[in-house]
């Protein structure tokens, strides 16, 4: 009996998310980026925020898969990361002085993660997970502070920082998914696809 196969969208420019699926040895077919809002709603959760978006961001690249892979049978995968400190949700740092605001907060605590994956087949049907990380950043110096702010390393990322770079020095326990907080959960990223059936190479 035969088994149908998949083409994977990635819904994501991001090259981190496509790096990581590489490294479990899939690779998508395209990489189609959604252009949206990502200003959080009053009140929302973090939690709330982050599947919102990943749901977003799968329903958004719908369409431009469709046009693609015409007559395909075919999964988009998004993701979406945010960063929390209790309720508050830190930003994806653009300026010195937000990345900096986000080290002030995050220096000498735990703070969460918030990985959001959604996987949207090719006849709109939809399914979320949501993988939670807990990270304990050391109380970081002036000298600390500075050297990371001068390396840029912090621009775009959730929270001011990537714990994949220099600032994984910062990182005395993390307890959770070390990838989710890169920016997809590798083992359950897996599993969700899995349970599509197999994925074709989007090398072939």
């Amino acid at each position: 009996m035969s088994v149908t196969s998949f083409n994977l969208v990635l819904a994501s420019a991001s090259p981190r998310r496509l790096d990581l699926l590489r490294q479990i040895g899939i690779e998508p077919v395209a990489c189609l980026a959604a252009d949206l809002d990502e200003t959080p709603k009053p009140v929302e959760l973090p939690r709330e925020l982050a599947k919102r978006l990943a749901l977003a961001k799968a329903l958004a690249c719908l369409e431009p898969a469709r046009a693609l892979l015409p007559d395909q049978r075919f999964l988009v995968l998004a993701a979406d990361t945010v960063v929390a400190a209790g309720r508050r949700i830190l930003p994806k740092a653009e300026t010195p002085d937000q990345a900096e605001a986000c080290l002030d907060v995050l220096s000498g605590r735990s703070h969460r993660v918030f990985t959001a994956m959604c996987i949207a087949t090719s006849d709109g049907t939809t399914r979320q997970r949501l993988v939670e990380t807990r990270v304990t950043m050391k109380r970081l110096s002036a000298e600390e502070r500075q050297a990371y702010l001068a390396s840029g390393e912090w621009q775009g990322k959730a929270g001011g920082y990537a714990i994949q770079g220099r600032a994984a020095a910062f990182v005395s326990d993390l307890s959770g998914s070390y990838s989710g907080v890169v920016g997809l959960p590798l083992y359950e990223t897996a599993q969700m696809l899995a349970g599509f059936g197999p994925i074709k190479s989007g090398s072939s």
